[in-house]
């Protein structure tokens, strides 16, 4: 099984083949992911790749949502901790940040949540009845 970088994503997802480099990279991406060989992809690169998306590419979270589905969707590729990432995917979907989901599924087992993001975090779950309650604390 081969691990996946970020960069090897982003070559394979996005056209940005400013020079020959990249586009021989965009190749090398293709041939690797397409070749049907056991890869895997670990949650620090997914969310690396959602930042690279997001804050680089400027991608909307539809976009964003739409790569991310088609990689799980892959046969081939083993994502680590498959169920967590596929629930940060649902609340994702629902409008939390990616790394809010993500770190909120992480912690599915826990009682609840803190965080200090009360504004985008901790009411947006609370309003989507998300288990474990994000608390604020005081």
């Amino acid at each position: 099984m081969i691990g996946l970088d970020t960069n090897v994503l982003a070559r394979y997802y996005i056209e940005d083949e400013v020079d020959a480099e990249s586009v021989k990279q965009r190749k090398a991406a293709r041939i690797l992911i397409e070749a049907g060989r056991p890869l895997m992809v670990c949650k620090t690169v997914l969310l690396e790749f959602e930042w690279v998306m997001r804050g680089y590419y400027s991608f909307r979270p539809d976009q964003i949502e739409a790569v991310l589905r088609h990689l799980l969707s892959l046969p081939h590729i083993h994502i680590e901790d498959r169920g967590t990432v596929e629930q940060a995917m649902s609340n994702y979907a629902e409008g939390l940040d990616f790394a809010d989901a993500l770190h909120h599924a992480a912690y599915a087992q826990c009682e609840s949540m803190a965080s200090f993001d009360d504004r985008k975090f901790s009411r947006k779950a609370k309003r989507l009845g998300l288990k474990p309650k994000v608390d604020v604390p005081r």
